[in-house]
């Protein structure tokens, strides 16, 4: 089966260019929505958190307690990267197995902001980077995240791998820039993607 990756910056779309392939009939592991869940019902990774992190990673409920884990890795790298190692290798073997019950699919999706930076892409066939200028993707995300100042939304950015990076290391390219019409994108993509599987 044909494993195709989908990534990009913060506020370049990602998401909407997801939900069109998922449309389509492809089945689309979201990373992100993954890695709560994994973090919920994760026995052995809620146990790794806690030791890491302290009791109140969780809530009495059960529930990731995720305002006080991001009050402790926000500003600070080292303990994001304590964090990503411990909750990746999950992932990792979540996607694996959620592969596995898709093998009537000719081809999967697989959305993650972090796929270079998490080691994701080891798991994909073929890469897909969305791409949204730097003005375009701030204007959406103020709009979109209201609680977020400008300041914010720029820290973010910088934080991830750079664009230029994401596009050279990308087999494919989607431009999501408020230029260009996104489905036509999609779908000569998704015909490029099932003919591939059919090889």
């Amino acid at each position: 089966m044909l494993k195709v990756g989908i990534t990009g910056g913060i506020g370049v779309g990602k998401t909407i260019v997801s939900r069109i392939f998922s449309l389509l009939g492809v089945p689309v592991y979201d990373s992100d929505g993954r890695a709560k869940w994994v973090m919920r019902h994760n026995a052995v990774l809620q146990q790794e958190l806690t030791g890491a992190f302290g009791e109140e990673t969780f809530t009495e409920e059960g529930e990731l307690n995720r305002a006080y884990l991001a009050k402790i890795v926000f500003k600070n790298p080292q303990r994001l990267e304590q964090l990503n190692r411990l909750v990746h290798p999950h992932v990792r073997r979540d996607f694996l197995s959620w592969v596995a019950g898709h093998a009537d699919k000719p081809y999967v999706m697989k959305e993650a902001a972090l796929m270079y930076e998490s080691e994701a892409w080891r798991q994909i066939d073929t890469m897909i980077a969305v791409y949204a200028p730097m003005n375009v993707r701030i204007k959406r995300l103020l709009l979109r995240d209201t609680h977020r100042t400008e300041d914010d939304v720029r820290a973010i950015i910088e934080k991830q791998l750079s664009e230029e990076e994401k596009m050279a290391r990308a087999d494919h390219i989607i431009y999501n820039d408020d230029q260009q019409l996104v489905i036509p994108q999609v779908l000569a993509l998704h015909a490029h993607f099932l003919k591939q599987a059919l090889v």
